[in-house]
């Protein structure tokens, strides 16, 4: 989820959870709010890691700051901290359970997107994902943002930040709904190919619940369609503007009119097969292999030279899990290497700030 719906939607849980009759120690509304808006905001603190590498960093957001099992700890300090930087001069007790609330929405947040997050760190650095959403989805945003600007207009209720978060888990649910729909979808196509259930994976993409992007894993191919679910493309205004900007309205086509692609994982050449599965395997390749969930060989070029100025041979590689339709992927890392000379790791900007 993007870091400003993860903010507000801690702020939103916190005034939901507002005591109707509070107590003498209890926080004030709008410092309560604050502290669970700031809660939400703390798991991507891990962006510091950017400061040794991307790909140290993308190997290792969502882990520790977005444990549950390290949640009562980073509520502790978060606690202390709010309660050192008060005017009001509250316990640390009353900032804890808004902390706890911000930290734990965060977590679900990303739990729903395609990343996946160390569930059980620092135990194991296995990562799980129920991938219901984009990234960044507008319709989450939007019910979040309605809820806090009504109780902004009712500032004595809560029932406008708790009816949010029943929307919330309203659109969930309907999200939960055309997951396995995508998937249906998705199962039939491996079915006619004699594929196992297993090999089928379903990603929400931007704008729409709708749209789909559906992968058939068969070895070292990949089966690939983008899909909409329904026919009616009517999105809200806004929305309609970046879709048309994007041309997203021709990527994703209705499921009758899917056009399934076949794309393999070192390239559809033989001879750049095999540079692009050597590449793949190098001990210097170690960073991205452990990060990509479903790589992808974009191209092969000789444009690069090495520290010794010799010409180098890439196999870059993306993930599909950041690939767009109509625009340019994330993320993208190239194994290179100059004849007679080590293989190195590369990486290539992309069109966004975390690229």
């Amino acid at each position: 989820m993007d870091p400003l719906t993860h903010a507000l939607s801690g702020a939103l849980i916190a005034r939901a959870t507002a005591a109707t009759a509070p107590g003498p120690d209890a926080l004030p509304v709008r410092t309560r709010v604050a502290a669970g808006f700031v809660a939400a905001a703390f798991p991507d603190i891990d962006i510091v890691l950017r400061l040794i590498d991307t790909i140290t960093y993308l190997n290792w957001h969502q882990g520790i700051t977005h444990a549950p099992l390290m949640v009562p700890l980073w509520a502790l300090l978060l606690a202390r901290l709010f309660a050192w930087i008060d005017p009001a001069h509250h316990r640390w007790q009353a900032f804890f359970m808004p902390a706890c609330l911000g930290l734990g929405i965060h977590i679900g947040g990303d739990l729903i997107t395609a990343y996946g997050l160390m569930l059980f760190a620092p135990l194991s650095t296995a990562r799980y994902s129920v991938p219901l959403a984009f990234v960044i989805d507008p319709w989450i945003s939007a019910i979040v943002v309605a809820g806090l600007a009504a109780g902004a207009l009712l500032p004595t209720r809560r029932s406008p930040a708790v009816l949010a978060l029943i929307a919330l888990l309203a659109y969930l649910s309907f999200l939960t709904l055309q997951m396995q729909g995508a998937r249906d979808v998705a199962a039939l196509h491996a079915d006619s190919r004699g594929l196992p259930p297993a090999a089928v994976h379903v990603l929400p993409q931007p704008l729409s619940p709708f749209n789909w992007k559906l992968i058939v894993r068969d070895g070292d191919t990949y089966h690939v369609a983008h899909i909409a679910l329904t026919e009616a493309r009517h999105l809200w205004p806004p929305l309609n503007w970046i879709d048309a900007l994007l041309r997203l309205h021709t990527a994703f086509r209705p499921v009758r009119l899917a056009q399934w692609q076949v794309l393999g994982r070192f390239g559809d050449s033989v001879a750049t097969a095999d540079f692009a599965r050597d590449g793949w395997h190098q001990p210097a390749f170690d960073g991205f292999r452990r990060f990509a969930v479903f790589p992808l060989l974009e191209r092969i070029d000789k444009d690069g030279e090495d520290g010794e100025g010799r010409p180098e041979r890439c196999a870059w590689f993306v993930d599909m899990r950041f690939v767009l339709p109509s625009m340019p992927p994330s993320f993208r890392y190239g194994a290179c290497r100059a004849e007679g000379g080590e293989w190195r790791m590369y990486r290539a900007r992309g069109a966004f700030l975390i690229d």
